[in-house]
C-alpha cells in the first residue's frame, strides 16, 4: 500500500511564507465553501477548506485533517470561477475556522487523521 504524500505535500505548502488569501463560494445545491489558498506555480492551492452543506453540516480539512467519510481537502488547485467565488478577509475566513466543528466528530486542531 503506497503512503499518502498529500499530508506532507499541504503541509510544506502551509509553512510557505507566501501571501495568503481567502475565498467563499457556494453550489447549486445550497452549500457554501470557503477555503485559505497559497500561491504555488501560478496556481492556487488550497491548505483549509470548509464546507457547509445545504443541511448547515460542516466539514473542514486541512493537513492534519484530510479526509472523512465526507469529502476531502482538494487535491488540485483550486478553480476560482468554481462555485461563484469571491475574495474575503482573512479575518472572516478565521471567525469561521474558528467557529467550525467538524460534523465527522474531529473538533481539535491537534486530531491527526
Amino acid at each position: 500500500m503506497l503512503e499518502d504524500q498529500r499530508g506532507p505535500a499541504i503541509r510544506a505548502l502551509d509553512g510557505l511564507a507566501e501571501p495568503r488569501r481567502y475565498w467563499h463560494g457556494h453550489d447549486e445545491q445550497g452549500g457554501v465553501w470557503l477555503f485559505e489558498t497559497v500561491e504555488e506555480t501560478g496556481e492556487q492551492w488550497a491548505v483549509k477548506q470548509i464546507e457547509i452543506g445545504p443541511d448547515r453540516r460542516t466539514h473542514k480539512y486541512w493537513w492534519r485533517h484530510l479526509q472523512d467519510a465526507h469529502g476531502f481537502l482538494t487535491d488540485q488547485a483550486v478553480e476560482l470561477w468554481e462555485f461563484g467565488m469571491t475574495e474575503i478577509t482573512a479575518e472572516a475566513f478565521q471567525q469561521v475556522w474558528d467557529a467550525t466543528d467538524c460534523a465527522c466528530g474531529d473538533s481539535g486542531p491537534d486530531m491527526v487523521q
